[in-house]
C-alpha cells in the first residue's frame, strides 16, 4: 500500500507524490491491462507497433 505524508498541511505536493509512487508502482497500466480481454494475435499486433513506435523515436533522438 502507497503511503505519502503531508507535510506542512500541503495537500498538493503530497497528492502528486501519491500520483507519481502510484504511476511507478504500475497499478494503472495493470488495471487497464485487465479491464478487457485481448486475443494473443491482437496482443502480438500491438506489441509490434509498439517496438516500431519506440524504434522511430529513438532514432529520431539520436539524430
Amino acid at each position: 500500500m502507497t503511503k505519502v505524508v503531508v507535510q506542512n498541511g500541503n495537500i498538493d505536493a503530497a497528492l502528486k507524490k501519491f500520483k507519481v509512487k502510484v504511476a511507478k508502482s504500475g497499478v494503472p497500466s495493470k488495471l487497464k491491462e485487465k479491464k478487457c480481454y485481448d486475443k494473443p494475435g491482437v496482443k502480438r499486433r500491438k506489441a509490434k507497433e509498439e517496438m516500431i513506435r519506440n524504434s522511430r523515436k529513438r532514432r529520431k533522438n539520436d539524430r
